[in-house]
């Protein structure tokens, strides 16, 4: 891989990570914790949204985060010629 395609390679890839990483922050510490008190006024299994939040839906997007970030490094892989054949 040239040095081009290397910086280019991995500075997608730094830019995949900041996007997926603040789209979790935003979840988990702003659902979580910042906007409790909106979301708690909506109720989800008769327990309070904001709380939903706080338990296990930051632990959800999360997981849901590593296979979005699996799904983009493949096609990253794929778009670099790097992928496992």
């Amino acid at each position: 891989m040239s040095e081009k395609n290397l910086k280019d390679y991995w500075r997608t890839n730094v830019r995949y990570l900041v996007i997926l990483l603040l789209i979790w922050f935003v979840v988990s510490y702003g659902c979580g914790i910042l906007f409790v008190d909106a979301l708690n006024t909506i109720k989800v299994g008769g327990y309070p949204l904001g709380f939903w939040f706080a338990q296990q839906g930051s632990i959800y997007v999360f997981v849901i985060l590593i296979f979005v970030y699996v799904y983009l490094m493949n096609n990253l892989d794929k778009k670099f010629d790097v992928d496992e054949k």
